[in-house]
């Protein structure tokens, strides 16, 4: 039997008083390890290229991959991902370093030499590689050297990804025929035509500007990735290939039973873009005293009486409600620097890294672990998740082709009203009278003095109460709330930018942070931030880009990764780009996920890949693991079978054929 050592991993955290900082502001920097510092570079390249999210968090996760694959060769025990391959060396630590620098320099090399920034990318990557006193000239494959094994590695990933499903060779264009339903939106324009207003539409742009800055010009929407549930997961498992990974369903619908709350949940948008006037004198607890610690799939959590490290309570946070709500929806657009929601969530693990009240031990619990090996279980597990959140996620959009805000919005309210028959405008396609936020033009609403009297020329129209736009001089002037034509309405983005060109449901950005937040949770053993709080300060009227803002200084805080995932989620509601069912189902789906991710690479850390049947990561195969196992499995009915260990073919369900399975593999012994 294959023996090994054996580290058990329990839930459990090493508490230490005080509070986790953002790195720029952190009390103590840590020297960065090997991967670290390709990691880095990585989100440096995916800064400014484009920001198409699948195909980076498949970059993170492959280049996570190599890391760690480069890593393990020297390990007797771990498991490897991709390229199966032992090594040793007198030096094993400079040998890893060697190793891992040549597999992540080449594949990130290789993956953006296409991008768009490549010229400033490339010659950015060959000084790291070179500064680290490495040839870029040594591409060989042949014989021992680390050199060689990690160029290894990277032609095996490199191979893997040509033939993943993703269509890399194409440059990840639809491999599915995707078309859309319904002709391009001129938003500019009050006219709205849908073939089909439970689908996608493509925005037509005169002057698209990407998130992060990069200029395109006049422009359509091409939907990004709509083929991805046919690329290869890290953890993710499904029985029916006809459907994409974890398939919740469809969002809701027009025409259908769900059509009350199609429609409530866009009106929902409306009224929360109606908050973003910081003159109106409302105002909110945003601390973890008053706000978050949501049970999952919920907005209802009441807060935290305590903070766990420190015994003392949470100081109240009070802020401007429409500075809390434009300051959440810019700061979770894309991330910090647009390295796109599964970067940002490398960056907060960083963070995290950094922060001096970390201690490194998996699962809070065994040995204190280096800076390296810590860096590469957390981006195997981390970049793993986040790459199953995109195959997920957009596996999901692609075939449920859903609707955005921007055109569910203007479509349903051109139809009019459909509360009161006797009332003006009434059609039972169009949208719900909610008073305040969505109503119809009337004589009387319209009249001098009245809340309608600027569009007094539009009767029997739809007016809706909301952020009016970007201003001329969005570094000195705000849009402020107002009644507008419903059929102009624009979600709190730029101008040149409006809506991500991908279907709604689900979101993306509520997939990657809940998946993340699981995956932190289960690699540091506690749900919480180092020391119980996490800030990010943004300066009055020197952080929004829509406009001037915010009116004040402001701090986010999270207690728990948890709450930063949530708010991530509930930003894209605030940010006009999705509704309450594209977020909601998204940290459903994205703890799934997480876990899953968890427990499979807890599997490559324990050797347990090759040696399935040592159930209790004991080191060899003996009756304990028998029972271990089958413990688990009458457990089973009362736990979450994607993080249940009884899974044993992890098909997302606890049954007898698992017990089958198990045997199967505790005859079979080790490979």
């Amino acid at each position: 039997m294959k023996m090994r050592p054996h580290t058990r991993t329990v839930v459990g955290y090493l508490a230490a008083a005080g509070s986790f900082i953002a790195a720029s502001d952190a009390l103590a920097q840590t020297t960065q390890s090997v991967a670290r510092q390709w990691d880095e570079q990585l989100l440096s390249a995916i800064r400014i290229d484009k920001p198409r999210p699948p195909i980076h968090a498949r970059n993170l996760y492959h280049v996570s991959a190599a890391m760690w694959d480069a890593w393990a060769a020297y390990d007797p025990h771990a498991d490897q991902v991709f390229h199966h391959e032992r090594a040793t060396a007198t030096d094993i630590e400079a040998a890893r370093a060697e190793t891992i620098s040549y597999a992540a320099y080449r594949l990130i090399r290789w993956r953006y030499s296409i991008s768009f920034n490549a010229a400033t990318t490339l010659p950015v990557l060959d000084s790291a590689f070179t500064a680290m006193g490495y040839n870029t000239s040594n591409t060989s494959t042949v014989g021992n050297t680390p050199a060689a094994l990690g160029n290894r590695i990277f032609e095996t990933i490199k191979s893997i990804g040509l033939a993943d499903g993703a269509n890399e060779i194409g440059n990840y264009a639809a491999s599915n025929g995707y078309s859309p339903q319904n002709a391009p939106l001129i938003f500019a324009r009050s006219e709205i035509n849908m073939a089909d207003p439970n689908r996608w539409q493509p925005l037509a742009f005169s002057f698209l500007v990407l998130q992060n800055g990069i200029i395109i010009g006049q422009s359509v929407q091409d939907f990004v990735c709509p083929h991805w549930a046919s690329v290869a997961p890290f953890s993710v498992r499904r029985a029916d290939t006809s459907r994409p990974y974890l398939d919740p369903g469809p969002p809701p619908m027009l025409y259908s039973p769900t059509d009350p709350q199609f429609k409530n949940e866009h009106e929902q948008v409306v009224a929360l873009s109606g908050q973003m006037d910081p003159t109106d004198g409302v105002f909110m607890d945003i601390s973890p005293a008053g706000f978050h610690n949501n049970p999952l799939g919920t907005n209802s959590g009441t807060g935290y009486a305590l903070n766990p490290f420190t015994g003392a309570p949470y100081a109240p946070n009070v802020v401007k409600r429409a500075d809390y709500a434009r300051v959440l929806a810019e700061y979770w657009a894309d991330g910090p620097n647009s390295e796109t929601p599964p970067g940002h969530w490398n960056v907060i693990a960083n963070q995290v890294a950094d922060s001096p009240l970390l201690v490194r031990r998996i699962g809070g619990q065994g040995p204190v672990l280096g800076t390296l090996e810590w860096d590469v279980k957390v981006y195997l597990a981390l970049n793993g998740a986040e790459h199953d959140a995109a195959v997920v996620a957009w596996g999901i959009k692609g075939t449920y082709d859903s609707v955005r805000p921007i055109s569910a919005i203007r479509w349903g309210c051109t139809q009019g009203q459909c509360s009161n028959p006797n009332e003006i405008a009434y059609n039972p396609q169009g949208m719900h009278i909610v008073p305040g936020v969505v109503e119809p033009i009337t004589v009387a609403s319209s009249a001098p003095g009245e809340r309608h009297e600027q569009l007094a020329a539009n009767i029997g129209e739809i007016a809706i109460r909301c952020w009016r736009g970007q201003p001329a001089m969005p570094s000195s002037q705000i849009g402020g709330v107002g009644w507008i034509l419903a059929k102009n309405w624009m979600p709190y983005q730029k101008n040149n930018f409006v809506t991500p060109p991908f279907a709604a449901y689900i979101s993306g950005h509520s997939t990657y942070s809940r998946s993340a937040a699981e995956v932190l949770t289960g690699i540091t053993g506690s749900a919480y931030f180092p020391g119980g709080l996490a800030t990010r300060t943004f300066p009055a009227n020197a952080f929004l880009s829509f406009e001037q803002g915010p009116s004040q200084n402001l701090q986010l805080q999270w207690a728990t990764y948890y709450d930063a995932a949530d708010e991530a989620g509930i930003s894209r509601l605030y940010g006009g780009i999705h509704i309450q069912s594209d977020d909601l189902t998204g940290r459903v789906l994205g703890s799934r996920i997480g876990k899953t991710a968890w427990a499979k690479a807890q599997k490559y850390f324990r050797g347990q890949v090759s040696c399935p049947a040592d159930f209790n990561a004991s080191g060899s195969l003996a009756v304990d693991d028998v029972i271990a196992f089958l413990n688990s499995w009458f457990a089973g009915a009362s736990q979450d079978p994607t993080a249940n260990p009884a899974d044993f073919d992890e098909n997302g369900a606890v049954e007898v054929r698992d017990i089958f399975a198990f045997l199967n593999a505790w005859f079979g012994g080790c490979t």
